[in-house]
């Protein structure tokens, strides 16, 4: 029996979704293991291999597909715990990375606390001054070779950064994304000099204009490669070892996945790979659901992650921010903030307000009533106090918690509130929800899209205890908490789902009218790029697919749109439906009126992204329906807190048939998390086995 596998290693838990050739689903969550991730994978393999019944090497042996996202690239980065830098680039430009935009390091920052910051402030550089050499060279904007490399500078810049010591090598030169000679040939000197060294160029990881943004990209791809090549190599082995034989995929941040050697050779991919897969997953089910418009949210322990879908294809940004550094990578557009069910609360005497996030506890020591040493209050604990959460089957049973304890540490915040407990703790949720409903406004209204439009996915472990309020006050259509009890590890389940992605481009800056006939070139070179990797990663022609599209603005302005082709070649009178294209997103994003109809416009970047297609797990719709609720579904009542103590329905999901509808209030329990149906919301489970939450 050939095994589709996902596995998505989350700051608290790490999440295994297993499906059969039959299109059963199995999910298994275990503790993630901060300390070496790779345990925790292997330990949820083991817990889904011993859930089938099969030892371990077995159940490798079986697997026909195994992807698998990580945090390790993340928290390198957010613990500062990457290796030692050295960068390469041109002469009289080193200090780049140091300038950064003129922004005074307030990229990437909340106004509010910009106005409270220091000018002087920025990050901890990537890579200190006294590891970047200048070399002489130069390459002007058409890709000719004005400077030849010297070849002489370059070596002694290599070798005076390994007498450093470092343990990877950026190189970035101006204009090498129109000729990349130079960076290839120092590329090359160094692996001659220095085999062992990991070396990235920035032609291999951000092609693009915009030397700050390149140079951050390439350099934070070289902090991240020791540390990840090592950590997927030791995996990879492992599973090879096991009896894994089809290779080992990554999921990436631009919505597919990527062979492990790749992952190893461009890490920053791998940066919020984890989340996007809880886009791809909803891609997935919403296209059988027949719901072009969704709007993701995903709820863990730690962060609060929300992406929208539109007209089936998700939204993509190309300018990311890690640490107040802005660095280009195309990848889905991903919002989170510091809300989780793992979200410290605070309360604030001098001014007697109570914060919630952005900090968390963590799986160690973890919330009050995990009992592992944890002391200051969190959302999980909120939840518990209300009634929302049993404490004697929490997590399928595998956890008792000390509902005491919670309560005693939210008495404690709520006295100094002048609050009693259970409001306090209907306080800390109400707080976590209006702030999910503020950055769901983000990635909607703010970017020109209606809620009103849209279904919301609640998924994550802690979303579907909250989606009821936060998705009433934006006013979407409904709530789908997908697949029961797969909604916790929903991320998982879209590494599983999600096909390998490859994405190219190449930059050049053509003013409209330009030929259809110069534009088709580059994708054409773009089409060869693709097919000569797959080619070489064992993928078929007949696997293969190409989606391409155009990144245009108006002439005079530095920031562009992408608009996605309905060709795979332009013809030759593209340019008017080309111009309403833009004029239909440019106004959307910005405004109604904002978009000058006959002005020149420029095309900027031209993009492929080149997908494989994987086995696809298989969703069947219920044949029967009955509104009977089996009478094994039910579970003993208990006192929930609403706006007061109300005796409230419990239910148990996994056993609730298709047809089955439920009025709130009621709570209907799976393994790995609760819904709450809230008053005046109804349940109903639909011919998929998804949870479907109206207003009515």
């Amino acid at each position: 029996m050939p095994y589709l596998v996902g596995i998505d290693i989350g700051g608290t838990f790490t999440d295994c979704a297993i499906v059969d050739r039959a299109g059963r689903l199995l999910t298994i969550k275990v503790p993630s293991t901060p300390s070496n991730f790779s345990q925790g994978m292997m330990d949820a393999l083991d817990a889904g291999a011993k859930a089938l019944g099969l030892p371990l090497d077995r159940f490798c042996r079986d697997i026909a597909f195994l992807s698998h996202g990580t945090t390790v690239g993340t928290n390198t980065i957010i613990q500062k715990k990457g290796a030692k830098v050295g960068l390469i680039t041109t002469k009289g430009h080193e200090d780049a990375i140091h300038i950064m935009r003129g922004s005074r390091g307030y990229g990437g920052r909340d106004i509010r606390k910009v106005v409270h910051f220091p000018e002087t402030s920025k990050p901890v550089p990537i890579v200190p001054k006294r590891l970047i050499r200048g070399v002489s060279e130069r390459v002007d904007c058409f890709g000719e070779i004005i400077v030849q490399l010297n070849e002489n500078q370059a070596e002694a810049a290599i070798r005076e950064l390994l007498a450093e010591g470092v343990q990877a090598i950026a190189i970035c030169f101006l204009w090498s994304f129109r000729n990349p000679q130079h960076e290839l040939k120092v590329k090359e000197m160094v692996r001659k000099i220095a085999p062992e060294i990991f070396v990235t160029c920035s032609v291999d990881i951000a092609p693009k204009w915009g030397e700050y943004e390149r140079v951050t990209a390439t350099a934070l791809n070289a902090c991240l490669g020791p540390v990840i090549s090592d950590y997927l190599k030791r995996l990879d082995g492992a599973l090879t070892g096991l009896g894994y034989s089809h290779g080992l995929q990554i999921t990436q941040c631009g919505g597919g996945t990527v062979p492990v050697a790749r992952a190893g050779e461009a890490p920053l991919l791998t940066l919020d790979s984890g989340p996007v897969s809880g886009v791809t997953a909803s891609m997935f089910l919403g296209a059988a659901m027949g719901e072009p418009n969704i709007i993701t949210t995903d709820m863990g322990g730690t962060s609060f992650d929300v992406s929208i879908i539109h007209g089936g294809k998700p939204a993509y940004s190309f300018i990311s921010n890690t640490d107040q550094y802005e660095y280009f990578l195309p990848k889905v557009d991903l919002q989170a903030i510091g809300a989780g069910g793992g979200s410290l609360v605070r309360v604030h005497p001098e001014t007697r307000t109570m914060t919630v996030g952005p900090d968390s506890a963590g799986a160690f020591p973890g919330p009050v009533c995990y009992s592992r040493g944890g002391t200051l209050p969190t959302v999980t604990d909120a939840q518990l106090v209300l009634g929302y959460l049993d404490p004697d089957n929490f997590a399928g049973g595998r956890m008792k918690l000390d509902r005491d304890s919670a309560f005693r540490a939210i008495e404690s915040l709520g006295k100094q509130l002048g609050m009693p407990a259970q409001e306090c703790a209907a306080g800390i949720c109400r707080i976590v929800e209006l702030n999910m409903a503020d950055i769901i406004r983000k990635v909607t209204v703010e970017k020109g899209f209606d809620p009103r439009d849209f279904v919301l996915f609640a998924f994550g472990g802690a979303g579907p205890a909250h989606a009821g309020v936060f998705a009433a006050e934006l006013g979407v259509k409904k709530i789908i908490v997908p697949q029961r009890k797969a909604a916790s590890a929903w991320c998982a389940f879209g590494a599983a789902a999600a096909d390998v992605l490859h994405i190219f481009e190449h930059t050049e800056i053509m003013a409209t009218p330009a030929r259809a006939e110069r534009i088709n070139k580059n994708f054409e070179l773009l089409e060869r790029q693709a097919q000569k990797l797959m080619t070489a990663e064992g993928i078929a022609a007949a696997r293969q697919r190409f989606e391409f599209s155009l990144d245009v603005r108006h002439k005079g302005q530095i920031n562009e749109v992408e608009l996605l082709l309905p060709w795979e070649r332009l013809p030759a009178n593209y340019e008017a439906p080309l111009r309403k294209f833009f004029v239909e997103r440019y106004e959307k994003l910005y405004g109604r009126g904002s978009a000058l109809a006959g002005a020149q416009l420029e095309i900027v970047v031209c993009r492929l992204r080149a997908r494989a297609l994987t086995p696809r797990p298989k969703l069947m719709k219920s044949k029967t329906a009955s509104k009977k609720i089996p009478p094994d579904a039910l579970r003993k009542p208990r006192s929930i807190y609403w706006s007061g103590l109300k005796k409230t329905p419990v239910y148990d999901g996994e056993k609730l048939a298709v047809g089955n509808t439920i009025k709130g209030p009621a709570i209907v329990e799976t393994a790995d998390t609760a819904v709450v149906v809230h008053p005046g919301r109804t349940l109903r489970v639909d011919a998929l086995g998804n949870f479907e939450i109206t207003f009515k």
